[in-house]
C-alpha cells in the first residue's frame, strides 16, 4: 500500500506552503489584506498538517524532496511591488493546487478503504485548501491589470 507516500508528500506540501505564505505576508506587509489574510491561511495548512499526525501513525509516511524543490523553484527570493505581488500571489496559487490534488488523492484511497476518518481529515482540509486557492485567484484578478497595464 502506497497511502505513506501521498500523507508525505500532503505533510510537506503543507509545510512548504506555510512557509511560502508567511514569507509573502511579511514582503507585502504594505498591502491591506494580504498580511492578515495570509496569516489567517497559513494557521489552516499548521492545522491541516496537525490533523496528519494519527494518519501518519496508521499509514506511516514517506517524505521525499518534492515540496521542497517545487517551493525553491517558484520563489527565488524577496519581491517588492506590484508586479512582484502578482508573482507571490501566482506561485501562491500553484502551490494551493498541489495540496489540493494531495487531498483529492488521498480522499479517493479512503474511499477505497472505507477509512471514515481518512476520509473526514481529506474532505475538511480540502476544502480550506479550495477557500485558500480562491482568496489567491481572487487577489490574483485584483492585482493583475494594475500590476500589467499601469507604468510603474
Amino acid at each position: 500500500m502506497h497511502v505513506g507516500h501521498y500523507v508525505g508528500l500532503v505533510h510537506g506540501s503543507e509545510e512548504r506552503l506555510v512557509d511560502a505564505i508567511t514569507r509573502v505576508a511579511e514582503h507585502h506587509r504594505d498591502e491591506p489584506d494580504i498580511y492578515e489574510t495570509c496569516q489567517l491561511l497559513a494557521a489552516w495548512s499548521r492545522q491541516h498538517a496537525a490533523a496528519l499526525k494519527p494518519l501518519v501513525q496508521q499509514y506511516g509516511e514517506h517524505r521525499n524532496a518534492e515540496p521542497s524543490a517545487m517551493e525553491h523553484a517558484l520563489f527565488q527570493g524577496p519581491r517588492r511591488g506590484g508586479l512582484a505581488l502578482l508573482r507571490d500571489l501566482h506561485d501562491l496559487w500553484l502551490m494551493t493546487q498541489e495540496v489540493q490534488l494531495c487531498w483529492t488523492v488521498l480522499e479517493q484511497a479512503a474511499q477505497a478503504l472505507r477509512d471514515e476518518h481518512l476520509e473526514r481529515v481529506c474532505q475538511a482540509c480540502g476544502a480550506e485548501t479550495g477557500r485558500q486557492t480562491a482568496f489567491f485567484l481572487t487577489r490574483i484578478k485584483q492585482a493583475a491589470p494594475q500590476a500589467l497595464v499601469v507604468a510603474s
